[in-house]
Order: C-alpha cells, then structure tokens, then sequence
C-alpha cells in the first residue's frame, strides 16, 4: 500500500516538473476576465471555466504586453460548424476598436465551415483572406480542437490538431483584397498584441486555454 502511494506521488511530481520544464504561460486563469480587456461590440463571459463568445464583432484583448518568438496554444470548441471567430496577433498598438486589430494584425481564422464564401482562404488556422489552407483539421462541433500558432521572427506557423494549417512568412505573396470586410494588406510587426474574436450573435464559441511559450 505504502508503495502505491509513494508511486503516486513521485508520478504527480513528474507530471508538474514536465509541465513547468515545457514553459507554458496559461494567460486565461480560468476564472474571470484578470488581465483581459474588452475591444468593441459584445463581450466574452466565464462559464463552467471557460471563455465564452456572446455577440459581436468585437474581441477580448490581452493588453499588457506584446508576443513574438513565441507559440500560442489555444484549446477551443465550436457550437455548430457555423460559428465564426479567431485568434488576433501582431497587432501593433492597443487598438480603440477591433477593425484595427483586423487592417493592423492578422486573424488566424476560426470558421470550420470550410465551403463557405471564400473556402480555403476564409477557414480555420489560416490568416484570413491571406493564406490558403493545407489541411482541414478541425474536430465535429463539441469536440475540443487545439490550435498552436508559432511567431518566429517574420514566420507564422499555425498547426491544428496536430497538422499544419499555414506557413506564412513576411513577404511571401498574398491574394489582393477583394471585400471591404477583409484586412488590409501589408506588413505586419514581429511582435504585438494578441486578443480573440467574438463575432456575432449566432456564432458561440468557448476556449478553455489561452497559453504562450517562448521560443527562446
């Protein structure tokens, strides 16, 4: 019995060291919005311990510092494959509404609607209207995606459950945009500020990691 237990001790001990040594940085504590900040239209809310998408187009902002050379993992699940939002990076100045994190940043898209208007250009883990899709990894509604994005220097990297979406460098070529809703086009900072999508009243969207690692 006293073996047992010391195995189950010396396992949980492990577990927390392996945790602690991959440098992960939970930015949402699971509780409340701490250290978040809300940007435009709707809002976000905590249910059961997860973040919540109500209403929109606006986006839930974490304004203390900027990010690059790091990844960003986020654990997320769609209602229905209808629901629309995102992950904002390299935004470079704490925007005053959310259509300057759109023209100033990038969104890696969530739409799991892969077929919709603007197919591979406008589906999950690419920067959107930007970059076609290599793969369609996304999970059936309910089910729990995980979804890395990488910045490392001028590279974006962003994998979805495991298969890479986008591989974008600065300067690699791009579609010209083709509807006032999409972002400008143009260079964006290695490092800035990153926030998440609430898009609209239909589309709810739940996230129950928001984390970062450095790369260095």
């Amino acid at each position: 019995m006293k073996n047992s237990i010391l195995a189950v001790i010396i396992i949980t001990v492990l577990t927390s060291c392996s945790g602690k040594e991959k440098g992960w940085r939970q930015l949402f504590n699971g509780r409340d919005l701490t250290g978040w900040e809300q940007i435009g239209p709707g809002k976000f809310e905590v249910e059961d311990g997860l973040l919540k998408t109500v209403g929109g187009m606006g986006m839930l902002l974490y304004p203390s510092e900027k990010f690059g050379d790091v990844t960003i993992r986020v654990v997320y699940k769609v209602e229905d494959n209808d629901c629309n939002s995102g992950v904002f990076i390299r935004i470079p100045e704490i925007p005053s509404d959310e259509w300057y994190a759109v023209n100033r940043g990038y969104e890696v898209q969530i739409d799991h609607g892969t077929r919709h208007v603007g197919g591979e250009y406008h589906c999950t883990g690419v920067l959107y209207s930007l970059t076609k899709a290599m793969a369609y990894p996304q999970k059936e509604p309910g089910e729990w995606n995980t979804m890395e994005i990488t910045l490392d220097g001028p590279r974006t990297i962003v994998v979805v459950n495991d298969e890479m979406v986008t591989d974008y460098t600065e300067g690699d070529p791009v579609p010209p945009k083709s509807r006032d809703y999409e972002p400008d086009r143009g260079p964006r900072p290695l490092s800035g500020y990153i926030g998440l999508q609430n898009h609209d009243s239909l589309s709810t969207v739940y996230f129950r990691e928001v984390a970062v690692k450095s790369l260095k």
